[in-house]
């Protein structure tokens, strides 16, 4: 098997088209295209989808890739292994949740790239379960992740829990809403919640339901700052933790409303597949910055 074929093939993959990849490369479109042909038939079947787009994986497409993956990390613990320097090399693709991103990126980031300057540092953001299933299908190496309080990371996944933070619900300071609230009361407001994919907003439609309660979104939107604004107008309640409360610049147009027998939080964990390999030192490294990062968030 060329290497070079199945780099060319597991890029496919991950950027979703063949121009995507040819620029990743330094590649042309015919020369990915040849290298992806060439896996094809040394394997004897059809990799990717063509008709579909982005490109896709067949059935058989996902398990060559899933195997190549593994193969090219080999490789890179191999090339790191006999390196008289030490050096750690390659890649490392870390996945964030959006409630992490701004943790995440500054200080941790900068710790990582600072300890290990040969190692290319790509980080993809998306919501927990999406990130799990990235990890798990060894397209991301790690993965810092939020869920829900009580809820835990897949069970063949090694997982650090870093903290727990409370969730807090607020309104509009000038709204007229009692401080203690029960569920009923809640649910004749909107919601100004992240989209559809968050596990916490799962969490809370699933707590609702179970109450036989109506769950109505007003605004869907990912950026933290951007729902807190809305909330400030008065179109809804809004969910926040208190680092991001205290940290908003909108936090005196807004109030905390307390919710009888409910009080949610969510949990930090950094995830990733065994073995780490020539990886296990950046992933410790970037877990021990994280966890100091929100511990310090905590106590400022």
């Amino acid at each position: 098997m060329n290497t070079h074929d199945l780099v060319a093939f597991v890029t496919v993959v991950e950027t979703g088209s063949i121009v995507a990849a040819s620029a990743r490369l330094n590649l042309t479109q015919p020369g990915v295209t040849r290298r992806i042909q060439n896996l094809e038939e040394m394997l004897g079947m059809q990799l990717l989808d063509r008709v579909s787009k982005p490109l896709k994986p067949t059935a058989a497409g996902y398990e060559a890739y899933e195997h190549g993956r593994r193969v090219l990390r080999t490789l890179e613990d191999l090339k790191s292994g006999v390196a008289n320097d030490g050096v750690v090399r390659g890649e490392f693709r870390l996945g964030l949740t959006p409630f992490l991103s701004e943790a995440g990126l500054s200080g941790p980031l900068d710790t990582v790239r600072a300890e290990f300057p040969a190692l290319a540092v790509r980080v993809v953001s998306g919501w927990s379960p999406q990130q799990i299933v990235r990890v798990c299908r060894n397209e991301l190496d790690a993965a810092a992740i939020c869920l829900p309080d009580g809820a835990v990371p897949p069970a063949d996944l090694l997982a650090d829990d870093l903290s727990a933070q409370p969730v807090v619900f607020v309104v509009a300071r000038d709204m007229k809403i009692p401080k203690l609230v029960d569920l009923e009361y809640l649910s004749r407001l909107s919601w100004v919640i992240n989209q559809d994919g968050c596990g916490f907003r799962d969490t809370l439609k699933r707590r609702f339901d179970a109450a036989h309660l109506p769950f109505n979104v007003a605004v869907e939107a990912l950026d933290s700052e951007l729902r807190l604004s809305l909330v400030t107008r008065g179109l809804g309640v809004g969910l926040v933790t208190p680092v991001a409360l205290k940290r908003s610049a909108l936090r005196n147009k807004l109030k905390a409303v307390t919710v009888r027998d409910f009080d949610p939080a969510v949990r930090v964990w950094l995830v990733h597949r065994p073995p780490a390999g020539r990886l296990t030192r950046p992933i410790k490294t970037f877990r021990d910055a994280l966890d100091g990062e929100l511990r310090a968030l905590m106590r400022g």
